[in-house]
């Protein structure tokens, strides 16, 4: 609690040496009332963010450079990973630096940068997550048009929409920050920049913020979600219809990862949402900061592992890697032993 007073104390003096309308700068508390564990809360996110990034990393080197995996399926993984990639980097980094060197402060620009990355790569692996969807529904219920219809351009046209649609629903949120005035405390009580928490540090009326988000949130991710059930809905009645009982397994067995990965992605986004609008007399800050945490942590770091394992060609392709380096490598050394 010292160390909450002293930053606190920081704060006013900070915030006293200027009346602008916007701070020079926010200071984000990391999760208060836990100041003392902050080191300790670190280990588990530092060991999720390094998986994350290894296991992203490999799914998109193997894809990347295997011909044979050149397919919409595996394309959309590739998107996927990538995004995971963006979405833990532009949060966590900064999260670690609160916790191991007590690096509070984000000058007020790059507190617009992080909410404007951080929405803007929810929305594509909102986006990729429903393509990933539409693959799977025109792989199990018109499989005579699948290669005709879901070809390369096809695939990338895609992502240039996803990528579209995230850049002009989630500029917004920027600007209606910008227009607001903060003249009291500049203390952002979380361990990155959300809109949200943001906004209740201004001096102003944020209905509009608030209406915005709304919005954006059922036309978007709630839209996205709707449409992902109801393709995945179709695709089981298609599946149950399947004759034989090896096709249906393995039409289950594809279906399954899917699943897990939207569930694991949606489930703890719409949590971290609701605790904003509900407040905290009903929800724990402490939970909600770590929880908000997690669900830019897990989903990436459990996606390569989810398809690591329920995809065979992604796992050979990576021991083909693996074998291949070992081997290069025991080569390179029996060389070196017989000069």
């Amino acid at each position: 609690m010292e160390k909450s007073d002293d930053l606190g104390s920081h704060i006013s003096q900070e915030m006293s040496n200027f009346s602008a309308f916007h701070p020079e700068f926010f200071l984000l508390m990391g999760v208060p009332g836990l100041e003392d564990s902050h080191l300790l809360i670190s280990i588990p996110f530092s060991i999720m963010y390094f998986l994350s990034l290894l296991g992203n990393t490999i799914m998109v080197l193997v894809i990347s450079t295997h011909e044979s995996l050149h397919q919409p399926m595996y394309i959309f993984l590739m998107m996927l990973a990538l995004t995971d990639v963006f979405l833990t980097s532009s949060t966590i980094p900064k999260t670690l630096s609160i916790f191991w060197f007590g690096s509070h402060k984000i000058y007020y620009n790059g507190c617009l940068a992080q909410v404007f990355f951080i929405h803007f790569n929810f929305g594509t692996e909102s986006a990729i997550l429903l393509s990933m969807a539409y693959d799977c529904y025109f792989a199990i219920c018109k499989p005579l048009t699948y290669s005709s219809s879901l070809t390369g351009t096809f695939i990338w046209k895609i992502a240039m929409v996803a990528l579209f649609r995230s850049f002009c629903i989630i500029t917004p949120f920027v600007f209606l920050l910008k227009r607001l005035p903060f003249q009291q405390s500049n203390l952002i009580e979380h361990t990155y920049c959300e809109h949200m928490s943001v906004a209740k540090l201004a001096t102003a009326d944020i209905s509009v913020n608030v209406v915005y988000g709304l919005i954006i949130a059922a036309c978007s991710a709630g839209l996205d979600m709707i449409l992902i059930v109801v393709s995945y809905t179709i695709i089981v009645s298609a599946v149950l219809r399947l004759p034989s009982s090896e096709a249906r397994f393995k039409a289950f067995n594809t279906c399954v990862s899917h699943i897990c990965v939207i569930i694991l992605f949606y489930i703890p986004a719409f949590f971290s949402f609701i605790a904003h609008r509900v407040g905290h007399e009903h929800i724990s800050l402490e939970f909600h900061i770590i929880f908000a945490n997690l669900y830019v942590l897990v989903p990436p770091m459990m996606n390569p592992i989810i398809y690591g394992i329920k995809t065979r060609e992604i796992q050979q392709r990576f021991f083909a890697i693996v074998c291949k380096v070992i081997c290069d490598d025991f080569v390179a050394r029996v060389s070196l032993t017989k000069r």
